[in-house]
């Protein structure tokens, strides 16, 4: 019985540890990498929810790369629908994080691909250089998030 006991000690110690550690590598994260991919609208609006939030409840940096058809959230002309139960859209949150301090940029396929150039994006949104993404993905400061 005491075996039993110690057995259970040990793994309720290792899990307290696990949490505790998944806890603190969080509070002390220096910021978010989003990295955005899908055409839909909810996943788009999710993703700058949390970013937003990133900011506004926990003061940290957070890093937006648009690729693919969630690259089109980049260009001036889209406007994407307003969602509930907020009545906002991707593209109004998008603009709010950028006037919040969040960096967006989008892929460098992106624009050649779609038929697009740098002047039909947002002001203040640039084409992604991939060594610097590359860097921003490994650094161990921050957490990422793909959508």
């Amino acid at each position: 019985m005491k075996l039993l006991n110690s057995k259970g000690l040990l793994i309720a110690t290792t899990l307290l540890a696990s949490v505790y550690t998944t806890n603190a590598s969080a509070d002390t994260a220096d910021g978010l990498n989003v990295l955005v991919t899908s055409a839909d609208h909810q996943t788009q609006l999710m993703a700058m929810v949390l970013s937003m939030q990133t900011i506004k409840a926990h003061n940290k940096k957070v890093n937006v790369l648009l690729c693919g058809p969630a690259g089109d959230l980049a260009l001036k002309a889209t406007e994407t629908p307003k969602l509930k139960p907020q009545n906002v859209s991707p593209t109004m949150l998008l603009k709010k994080i950028m006037g919040m301090g969040a960096s967006v940029e989008v892929c460098p396929l992106y624009l050649p691909n779609a038929d697009k150039t740098t002047n039909e994006l947002m002001d203040g949104i640039t084409v992604a250089k991939p060594p610097k993404i590359a860097a921003n993905l490994l650094n161990k400061d921050f957490q990422n998030l793909s959508y």
